[in-house]
């Protein structure tokens, strides 16, 4: 193929690679009633990326929120390294997956996570960090007083008996919110943008930037452009918030976008809905689209049974790995449409529970 119709693969890597998601167990490993406090502030980066629409903020910013809490805590370069190197999961066949897409077409992980787990997952799997867009972090450069971690771990026993807002689905203003709600975003305001702002270790709020919202979108624009291709080329996975942006771009330059079991935000950005516990299904998806484009893949999917996968003329490996699944739960793969959303909404929110457990599955 010429540069202008190779086609490019790029994915999210936690829910479609890992079922990890890193912050969120890093931070309950090393923060006293870590999971509540980081599902509090997970949702909270949900009302500020897609009620409030903060100016300045974007979705994924969760991740340096957190830092200041998880350095009054001890955490270190040398801790995420060694913590994410011992607790990667992957989701079944991913290996297998990026093997056989990066045998196909250009190859690309575009990540909200730290780069310290990115080199770790890399490594596992054989794929070249050199492909990887992810969140810059050296938090050992940041000096913290011992007054300061004492503030922090004092707010930290203040955030964990807030009750964590839940979001209407039509919300569009903080006043959508239930009144108790609105009271712990508004002192989340106050933490965040007031009183951590003005400590030293703060700086971390300001220099540190997650690669989530439109940075994954300038990151695969800048894939394109780099490879001088087109986006209608171009195929995308995601599952949660951090992929909206990305999911837009692609789907309106003519890409094709897949949610992988995802959540709520990314059903209702993506053109294809994948429920499956084994990423085989995304090779499958990746061979097709490589072989026949988006319009075909559309009519695949639009078929989606194994007599029809049959005739695309997949590798007997490939083949053998995916309708091994029948003996289990065949991989449901549905176009997206006005009329099945909310269905597939529910039911690739509730799926994406059972693949990566309840507190995960839940996050935004």
């Amino acid at each position: 193929m010429s540069p202008s119709t190779q086609r490019i693969f790029v994915s999210d890597c936690e829910g479609p690679i890992s079922k990890n998601d890193n912050a969120f167990e890093l931070t309950s490993h090393y923060v006293p009633e870590g999971s509540r406090f980081f599902t509090l502030i997970s949702r909270y980066d949900d009302v500020l990326a897609d009620v409030v629409r903060r100016p300045g903020y974007k979705a994924g910013d969760t991740l340096k929120l957190i830092l200041p809490f998880l350095k009054a805590y001890g955490v270190t370069n040398q801790s995420i390294i060694e913590y994410s190197s011992e607790n990667i999961l992957l989701v079944p066949g991913a290996k297998e997956m990026l093997q056989h897409v990066r045998s196909l077409m250009p190859s690309f992980m575009v990540s909200t996570s730290y780069e310290q787990y990115m080199h770790a997952l890399c490594d596992l799997v054989g794929f070249p960090f050199e492909n990887v867009h992810c969140t810059t972090l050296d938090l050992d450069k940041y000096v913290i007083s011992e007054k300061e971690a004492m503030q922090l771990k004092r707010l930290r026993g203040e955030m964990v008996e807030m009750p964590i807002p839940e979001i209407p689905k039509s919300a569009n203003s903080l006043n959508d919110l239930q009144k108790e709600f609105q009271e712990t975003v508004k002192r989340l305001d106050e933490i965040f943008w007031r009183e951590l702002s003005n400590m030293n270790v703060g700086r971390i709020l300001r220099e540190v930037n997650p690669v989530g919202g439109e940075e994954k979108a300038q990151a695969v624009q800048g894939i394109v452009t780099r490879l001088k291709g087109g986006f209608q080329n171009v195929m995308y996975v995601g599952d949660s918030i951090t992929d909206v942006a990305v999911f837009r771009l692609v789907r309106e330059r003519g890409g094709l976008t897949v949610s992988f079991n995802g959540n709520a935000y990314a059903v209702r950005e993506a053109e294809i809905a994948v429920l499956s516990e084994d990423a085989v299904v995304t090779a499958v998806l990746a061979d097709a689209f490589n072989k026949l484009g988006k319009r075909l893949v559309m009519k695949l999917v639009e078929d989606w049974k194994p007599s029809t996968i049959e005739k695309l003329g997949l590798t007997q490996s490939l083949m053998k790995r995916l309708f091994s699944l029948r003996e289990k739960r065949f991989p449901r793969v549905e176009i997206v449409t006005s009329e099945n959303m909310t269905r597939l909404m529910e039911q690739s929110a509730t799926f994406r529970k059972t693949v990566r457990g309840e507190a995960i599955g839940r996050l935004g």
